[in-house]
């Protein structure tokens, strides 16, 4: 037997962007940085950042804390089992992409915005807002991953930015409500994959991401692989000081299909483990992704307004064994 099959390519062919202008650039450069990042997403589908605003001590730290934590003994990575606010801990198992024949073979730790139960945004109709679950066993793991999520959140808002800039729109279009973002992070630990699994069995099988953006660090073990245009899969090499860079579903719906979401898989052939570690951006639950904001010149929307919060839960229902 033997693995999934994908066409390797050159690293010079990956874009890889420097977006540093958005934060400290002019406005014309901040525009420069936006056009190639729409020519990217439209071409060729994929593309890299680097000077992305995380800083590299930041990655180390929440690096060292996953490995960490997935070295624990199952029964205590099991007390912080993931809840109903998709926080905590999902053993291999427990996801699913939608239309897979099989689970992934992957474990992840989830969190994300870290309010407390008697914060008035925790209520039963915005089900991502809650406790976030810590491991008893490691007290100083929250404050090891925590601080990628955070600067993950204005790396993130720095990309909404720069699709609304390179659509030619105002650049708060996507940014309207992200006080109390339903974006989650995540660190995911992949175990060695045996060929002798075969051609359907995959770290994360192919899918497309659920909501706006996902941007995405990973080790140098490799094994991440993106459909491009012409439909082939072609491996997304590990390039150091860069972060990944997928469009969702979501964005693709608030575009009005101006960026397409990315198709991607994990196939880990390399007989390592392997890790990653995302942040998955996502506005407040309430935000109304709306087509019509990019529409002009007679353009009709593709798609009916729909409720940020709303649609990403019901894609979760579809993919968590937890959720059925």
């Amino acid at each position: 037997m033997s693995y999934a099959e994908s066409k390797t390519i050159e690293i010079d062919k990956i874009p890889v962007i420097d977006v540093a202008q958005l934060r400290s650039g002019t406005p014309e450069t901040a525009h420069s940085v936006a056009l190639e990042i729409r020519q990217a997403a439209e071409e060729v589908g994929f593309f890299y950042i680097h000077n992305h605003g995380i800083p590299e001590a930041v990655i180390k730290q929440a690096y060292s804390a996953a490995k960490e934590f997935f070295n624990l003994p199952k029964e205590l990575k099991d007390s912080v089992k993931i809840n109903a606010n998709h926080h905590g801990y999902l053993s291999v198992g427990e996801a699913k992409m939608e239309q897979a024949e099989r689970i992934d073979l992957k474990e992840s730790f989830v969190w994300g915005l870290d309010l407390p139960d008697d914060h008035p945004s925790v209520t039963k109709d915005n089900p991502f807002l809650g406790r976030n679950q810590w491991p008893d066993e490691m007290p100083e793991f929250k404050q090891a991953v925590y601080p990628f999520f955070e600067a993950g959140l204005q790396c993130g808002r720095d990309m909404m930015r720069a699709f609304a800039l390179g659509m030619e729109l105002a650049e708060d279009s996507f940014l309207k409500a992200t006080d109390e973002p339903i974006a989650r992070s995540s660190i995911i630990h992949y175990p060695p994959q045996s060929a002798d699994l075969g051609v359907e069995q995959f770290g994360v099988a192919p899918h497309t991401d659920y909501g706006c953006l996902t941007l995405l660090w990973q080790d140098q073990v490799g094994g991440l692989e993106v459909q491009n245009r012409e439909g082939e899969w072609v491996t997304a090499h590990p390039i150091e000081n860069t972060l990944v860079v997928n469009v969702g579903d979501l964005l693709m719906r608030w575009t009005n299909e101006g960026f397409k979401s990315t198709t991607h898989r994990v196939v880990n052939s390399k007989g390592q483990e392997r890790y990653s570690m995302v942040i998955a951006w996502d506005p407040n639950f309430d935000t109304v992704v709306d087509p019509s904001v990019v529409c002009q010149n007679g353009a009709q929307p593709l798609y009916s307004p729909v409720n940020c919060g709303d649609y990403v839960l019901s894609r979760f229902d579809s993919s968590f064994s937890y959720r059925q």
